[in-house]
């Protein structure tokens, strides 16, 4: 075994799993599982969740990525016909067999590239000066950047012709077969060989290029491509870029339509937003052949607005279907990682993909024993063989934000298009997928566990029946409260992304007859209830009311009561959704039903209390939310504030609730000691509290006899607020 490989062993440090990938609910040694509340798991959910589907903002994912037309595209570097509305167009983005064939490239080929060809460099005649004296140049640089195109046009300003492709199949110790000059024609003979194949052990080395040289002679040439992962010993080599994609659009299209309009056709808006995308040269000179066929009357706007993601789709495709000779299963797995942690931290991505690179060699190899290199390829490469980035930003975590380095795609479609790929494209891709996924749900870091959920999401809007039954019913259905956090998670972010039924799903969980179903239907019901309030609402009461009958049947039977903890869930609930935008809705929708029967009343006035504990940004000492809200809407004389004061007088009055009540306002009262604007909130919201003599006696004890922080006197702020409340 290599030094740079370990060996992971059968089942890891974790529980066995399986055949399908599902592990068992056994709580690892040592580590305790406990629920977290719902507002910090929602504060988790808004502070990790993807770009493409922030929470809260009413995101949607329409059109070619998610809902409306998908391109089905089949193949390799595009095999088969994209079909848009009834016209049939077919785009063809270079073939890889075109790429590494062997045999004499035809001179109009070459004529015809030269007359639409950008050099990225700009002293390509200097390199052309370059070839011409050395008669062999290596060209390095990412794929797909037009270095091929750049090799063949050395050689045509060399004046080589005929121009042969050597097969790529060519070792570097072979590289002399085949190579000499001298033609019928007289002149010098060129050859290309792309992508040059280097393997441990077989490097390309100085050597290999001098005994090239040697047998070139005078009257020959040798360009060689090589990609950023190729092994080069003692070689010298021109760093090669692809071209700006407007720069190659416009040279394309100079040579299919007349000047003026190539004008026209670049102001087109279509071709701005795809100039707003990180486009390969192959990708802009194909959109160049659709624009001409535009121009043309034979392709319509829906078409070109189309491109872009279709040029996309192939990538991701291709990055899949690559036989190895490009992008190894390693690099495919953390394609993969990318996607589900895409504006992460790098180091993380990187980590957690070898995690799936050994699941997906299980797969492979039918054998646990497993190898993941412990050292491999630099960030930079990596990163270009993903079409991505590496930058800085701040990171969000439990002790504030921290800097990182992090990475992420440079079209933030691309997540979403590879995931969806992924599962339903390589299916047997999928027990490794699940089994990684079930991992990351298990990891103690809050992002890690947010982007397992968002993961999920994505493959519950492009196959819902598949994602329930092999990921998210079973985290559902868990009896570890850190599966079923994450299963509301992914429901939530799964119905943001427009899944449909996700509402009528946990419309049902909440009246089953499984303690855990309820426990994530109701979570997951405060997450996207701001949307259809009342139809939440309802669900939510229908929920109580069955703890309720639960809990009753099991006193009466003598019996522990097991769904005790639903009756917390219902109230952090209703605490998000009245703390939500849709909050006077909400509020409006416990008032009209806190009288009907008991579980109402209870899940209107535990919701209530709990949210009334939360402050504006979570400052310990910061306003009151409910406060500022009664604030607010006292300021504009809507219902919210008389609802307000009704929830503190019924709650102040219910001998469930009482105790709890006035701990919240004596919490009240502390911060008001601390923040003028809370004691003025609170001044103006406590004579509304008061409509009977045993209302005015109850606070007024409480503001006599509270302690202050720490037990200590009673704070100044206490007499200054019983100075506002009504005379008996």
């Amino acid at each position: 075994m290599s030094v740079e490989e370990q060996p992971v062993p059968p089942g890891d440090d974790r529980p066995a799993e399986g055949a399908d990938g599902h592990q068992p609910d056994t709580e690892p040694p040592g580590e305790a599982d406990h629920p977290q509340p719902a507002w910090a798991a929602r504060r988790d959910l808004e502070s990790h969740t993807p770009r493409t589907m922030g929470l809260g903002n009413g995101t949607r994912i329409d059109g070619g990525v998610h809902g409306g037309v998908n391109h089905g595209i089949g193949g390799g570097t595009f095999y088969g016909d994209v079909l848009v509305g009834k016209t049939e167009i077919v785009y063809q983005f270079g073939s890889s067999s075109a790429l590494h064939a062997s045999g004499e490239i035809a001179r109009s080929a070459l004529d015809e590239l030269s007359a639409c060809f950008v050099p990225a460099h700009d002293g390509f005649e200097a390199l052309t000066d370059r070839l011409r004296e050395e008669h062999v140049l290596v060209l390095s640089g990412p794929y797909f950047t037009g270095r091929r195109t750049a090799a063949l046009m050395l050689l045509h300003r060399v004046g080589a012709d005929p121009v042969r492709a050597i097969g790529r199949d060519t070792t570097p110790g072979q590289l002399t077969a085949g190579l000499g000059g001298g033609t019928a024609h007289g002149g010098p003979t060129g050859h290309v060989l792309c992508d040059l194949i280097t393997e441990p052990g077989r490097p390309l080395r100085e050597a290999d290029l001098l005994a090239a040289r040697k047998e070139l002679g005078e009257d020959a040439y040798l360009v060689i491509t090589v990609g950023p992962t190729a092994l080069l010993e003692d070689v010298p080599v021109v760093a090669w870029e692809a071209p700006p994609a407007g720069e190659v659009l416009a040279a394309h299209l100079g040579a299919l339509v007349d000047e003026d309009g190539v004008a026209g056709l670049l102001s087109l808006p279509a071709v701005a937003a795809f100039l707003q995308r990180s486009h390969q040269p192959r990708e802009a000179a194909e959109f160049a052949r659709l624009l001409a066929k535009y121009a043309a009357g034979e392709a319509d706007a829906a078409q070109l607005g189309d491109f872009s993601l279709v040029a996309l789709e192939n990538q991701v495709q291709e990055w899949f279907e690559d036989d190895g000779s490009v992008l190894r299963l390693r690099d495919k797995a953390f394609l993969v990682a990318l996607a589900a942690f895409d504006q992460g931290p790098y180091a993380l991505t990187a980590e957690l993909s070898d995690r799936l690179y050994a699941f997906l060699q299980e797969t492979e190899s039918g054998t646990n024993r497993v190898t993941v290199p412990v050292f491999g390829t630099h960030i930079g490469k990596r990163l270009q063989l993903a079409r991505a980035r590496r930058f800085e930003a701040e990171e969000p975590t439990e002790w504030g934000p921290v800097q990182q380095v992090k990475a992420e795609f440079l079209d933030e479609r691309a997540p979403l298009v590879l995931l969806r790929e992924m599962w339903t494209g390589h299916p047997s891709a999928r027990p490794a997928l699940v089994r990684w996924l079930r991992r990351l749900a298990e990891d103690g870091r809050p992002f890690v566990r947010t982007r397992a959920a968002s993961t999920v999401a994505v493959l519950a809007h492009t196959d819902l029946p598949s994602a329930m039954a092999l990921v998210i019913e079973p985290w559902a259905s868990s009896r570890l409260y850190r599966h079923r956090v994450v299963a509301v998670s992914a429901l939530t972010l799964a119905h943001r992304l427009g899944t449909p039924n996700v509402p009528r799903i946990l419309d049902a969980w909440c009246e089953s007859e499984t303690p855990p179903l309820r426990w994530v239907a109701i979570r997951a019901h405060g997450l996207i209830g701001p949307e259809r309030p009342s139809e939440t609402l309802a669900a939510l009461r229908a929920a109580a009311r069955h703890q309720a009958g639960q809990s009753g049947r099991a006193r009466q039977a003598g019996q522990p009561d097991h769904d005790a903890e639903i009756s917390e869930q219902l109230a952090q609930s209703a605490e998000l959704l009245l703390l939500s935008p849709a909050g006077d809705d909400v509020l409006a929708g416990l008032l009209r039903t806190l009288h009907d029967d008991r579980p109402a009343t209870d899940l209107a006035l535990d919701g209530f209390i709990s949210a009334c504990r939360r402050t504006e940004q979570d400052e310990r000492r910061g306003l009151p939310s409910v406060l500022a809200w009664y604030t607010r809407a006292a300021a504009e004389r809507t219902p919210s504030a008389d609802g307000i004061a009704t929830l503190w007088r019924t709650a102040l009055e219910s001998l469930g609730h009482t105790r709890e009540a006035l701990d919240v306002l004596r919490l009240w009262v502390l911060a008001a000691d601390h923040d003028p604007s809370t004691e003025w909130a609170l001044a103006a919201l406590l004579p509304a509290l008061v409509t009977t003599p045993s209302q005015r006696q109850r606070l007024s004890h409480l503001l006599r006899t509270m302690p202050g922080e720490d037990g200590a006197d009673p704070p100044p702020v206490a007499n200054r607020l019983l100075a506002v409340l009504p005379p008996a």
